[in-house]
């Protein structure tokens, strides 16, 4: 998913009105145990079987959503089991393309287009075409693109294909703290950054700028008493908010009038969003360049020039962040979890765009 749900390209202002997500997206699942008998039609139960392969994740690096999912694939080592499908940072009124792949196709799905595989399943989809989304590459046709249900799928259904020394995303434990937690996070953070950039009134606006702050400040003070939001290692909720802090001050904080302060002046906030791009699996996925493209391209509405700014300065992301005071460390060693390996050379992000890879 991205912000671009819309039919049109540019048009998420709704002169007079609060920014609405839409949140109705196709909801098959990915399961280990489908229970479903043989011959049965995977596309009228919703559910699906677990196979490695099968299935290709399309994820466009510059949409914080998608973002998500190439960081829980990378930490879970689900690279062989799911191959992965990156469009360019830009779209037009219809969706997605593959302009990055040679001859702007998909070299996995032979496609120029993500609409091409929504449309192979339902030719009359009515709605917007986001990212992530999970294409059966047999038949060509979506899966799903419930960007929350197939990051937790990948933790808790394709186990069997878990690299050694995955960590545990999803500790029973904590968990039901946890879905409150990123409930919170999502509504007031990850959703609340588009509530303030796309308010069509001041009074949207200046509501949306109060709800913000208020989440913001709440997590500030989380973060002073612990190292990550769950306490001594890294969770998926640790991903889902790490995404909207990584676009926070490159994107956010002007382009989306979120600009009561920049990260860089929240101490644990800015501590926290250190460690964790610091961190095998989340830095290396991030593409600044691609994700400044992103927003101030396509939102034309409220960058009408298309202009991108060239700023501003990422080099201190690998700047010290002194998180290891608070305890903890990112991979539960107790539990046998370590970090992912190097990233795989056709997955890297292009020189330049990210301080880990600086430009030749």
């Amino acid at each position: 998913m991205s912000t671009d749900q819309h039919s049109t390209r540019g048009t998420y202002v709704t002169p007079g009105q609060e920014y609405t997500r839409d949140t109705d997206y196709i909801e098959d699942r990915i399961l280990a145990d489908t229970g479903l008998t043989p011959g049965t039609d995977e596309r009228e139960r919703g559910v699906w079987p677990v196979e490695a392969g099968r299935y290709r994740l399309v994820a466009a690096r510059a949409c914080p959503w998608a973002n998500r999912t190439l960081i829980v694939r990378r930490l879970l080592g689900l690279e062989e089991a799911i191959s992965v499908g990156m469009p360019g940072p830009t779209h037009d009124a219809r969706s997605w393309t593959f302009d990055l792949d040679p001859d702007g196709v998909d070299p996995v799905l032979g496609i120029e287009r993500l609409q091409q595989a929504f449309l192979q399943r339902f030719p009359d989809y009515p709605k917007g075409i986001t990212v992530p989304a999970v294409v059966d590459i047999p038949s060509g046709e979506v899966v799903t693109n419930d960007f929350a249900q197939i990051t937790e799928d990948f933790s808790k259904q394709w186990r069997a294909f878990h690299r050694e020394g995955a960590p545990d995303l999803w500790p029973e434990a904590l968990e039901e703290e946890m879905r409150a937690v990123m409930k919170r996070v999502f509504t007031e953070v990850n959703n609340g950054v588009y509530r303030c950039g796309f308010a069509g009134s001041q009074e949207a606006y200046d509501a949306a700028y109060e709800r913000l702050w208020t989440a913001l400040d709440w997590l500030e003070q989380r973060l002073s008493e612990r190292r990550y939001l769950m306490g001594e290692h890294i969770t998926e909720a640790d991903v889902r908010l790490f995404t909207t802090l990584v676009r926070f001050d490159a994107v956010y904080h002007g382009h989306f009038k979120c600009n009561r302060s920049k990260l860089t002046e929240l101490p644990n906030l800015w501590g926290y969003a250190r460690d964790l791009f610091q961190t095998p699996g989340f830095g290396d996925t991030i593409d600044f360049q691609q994700i400044k493209r992103h927003y101030y391209v396509v939102h034309e509405d409220i960058n009408p020039t298309q202009i991108v700014p060239l700023g501003p300065d990422t080099s201190g992301w690998l700047t010290e962040h002194g998180r290891e005071a608070l305890g903890g460390s990112p991979f539960d060693a107790a539990a046998g979890a370590t970090a992912p390996g190097p990233v795989r050379e056709a997955e890297r992000v292009a020189a330049g765009h990210n301080p880990l890879y600086p430009a030749a």
